[in-house]
């Protein structure tokens, strides 16, 4: 190939927005000459190089717009201490079927037993599989809405939480909250109602939930519309920050004891 028409090729990809396969020209061309390989397969190695970058691009530009605190994986949690986790469930909804359908996920127990992890995990398979996903606190979206509706740009908010595929909704019932926050955190689930998946994670069973929204009728509705073909996951195994700290002061839990 001359000179003059690598420099046409090159820019003609770059013009057809394939920067991967313009990049990797030169080099799968010399690989070629090496080796070979025939126009076909020539072909094949430049769109698959191409396809496997903008994979790459596409999940760093989840991951980043997902903004999670630290990024886990399921590889990384350790099962084994997890007792009685229906690790099948687990693996299932790391495909993101539920997404697909629009079903929640909620993850009950105790602080410690690695439910933000589990949640965390998902998020990234999410993004992995080109969902958009944002994860926030509780506590933390709560005072972005009534921030929201102090400056009069409410609406524009609800519907920006709405069009994310997955919500992950991190340490539910850890701070109480005003009733202008449990309405405004009413308002974005009731929102993505079927139109898209949340991830919650919660250290207080469905009966306590009041203690958090304050009205009855609001959380037996809230319940309700989450709770509907949703997979409920019951953490109740020992902490693993407080298995770690009770090793490093060599004890063990009370009911190992």
């Amino acid at each position: 190939m001359s000179a003059a028409t690598l420099v046409a090729l090159r820019e003609n990809l770059k013009a057809l927005n394939l920067s991967s396969m313009a990049r990797g020209l030169e080099s799968c061309l010399r690989q070629a000459k090496e080796t070979g390989t025939g126009y076909d397969e020539f072909l094949l190695d430049l769109t698959v190089d191409e396809l496997q970058t903008r994979a790459e691009s596409r999940l760093t530009r989840r991951v980043r717009e997902a903004k999670f605190p630290l990024l886990k994986t399921l590889e990384e949690f350790d099962f084994n201490a997890a007792c009685d986790l229906d690790i099948r469930l687990i693996r299932d909804l790391s495909g993101c079927d539920y997404i697909k359908e629009r079903r929640n996920v909620i993850f009950l127990g105790r602080s410690g037993v690695g439910k933000t992890h589990l949640a965390t995990a998902l998020g990234v398979d999410a993004c992995k599989n080109n969902y958009r996903t944002r994860f926030v606190s509780c506590y933390a979206l709560v005072n972005e809405l009534i921030e929201a509706r102090e400056e009069r740009d409410l609406q524009r908010l609800i519907q920006r939480y709405a069009r994310y595929d997955l919500l992950i909704l991190d340490e539910l019932g850890y701070i109480p909250f005003s009733k202008e926050g449990a309405e405004l955190l009413f308002q974005i689930l009731a929102e993505r109602q079927e139109k898209g998946s949340v991830i919650i994670t919660t250290n207080l069973g469905f009966a306590d939930w009041t203690q958090i929204f304050g009205d009855p009728v609001m959380t037996a509705a809230l319940l309700d519309r989450l709770t509907h073909k949703a997979h409920i996951v019951n953490c109740q195994w020992d902490s693993y920050r407080l298995k770690q700290s009770l090793q490093g002061k060599g004890q063990r839990p009370e009911k190992e004891q």
